[in-house]
């Protein structure tokens, strides 16, 4: 059953202020997010797409960015290069109290100028069973 869904655009320009303050990227992305190399270009749409990912959870979870860390919510990828949204600590609290055991998808993008993504957040059957 599906619990929540959310959806985001971000401007990739916006993070060229970020990516050239000190200590502003950290304080937003998990370290497992961080990206060091790149040109500015590809490391702005990475971290866009990112922080879209993030208010996309929290419209998909009806809290808005408030009783988490947004470091708590983190992408990582596969092997063939599929986006995971990741909860931990304070995230993985705000999650489990509002709807139990769930299970997150996620879909990010970007084109030149935005980035976006998409957050479906299922809940558990009362059998224990991904409902559909």
């Amino acid at each position: 059953m599906i619990y929540g869904l959310g959806t985001d655009i971000v401007q990739v320009n916006r993070m060229k202020k970020w990516i050239n303050t000190e200590g502003m990227v950290q304080r937003f992305f998990n370290s497992e997010e961080l990206m060091e190399n790149g040109s500015e270009n590809a490391r702005c749409q990475h971290y866009a797409a990112r922080f879209a990912a993030k208010e996309a959870f929290s419209k998909a979870l009806g809290t808005g960015i408030t009783g988490f860390k947004l470091t708590d919510l983190y992408i990582t990828k596969n092997e063939e290069g599929k986006p995971f949204l990741n909860v931990k600590d304070s995230a993985a609290d705000v999650l489990k109290k509002r709807c139990g055991n769930c299970f997150l998808h996620v879909s990010l993008s970007h084109e030149k100028e935005y980035a976006t993504a998409v957050v479906i957040i299922e809940s558990e059957g009362e059998d224990g069973r991904k409902n559909s």
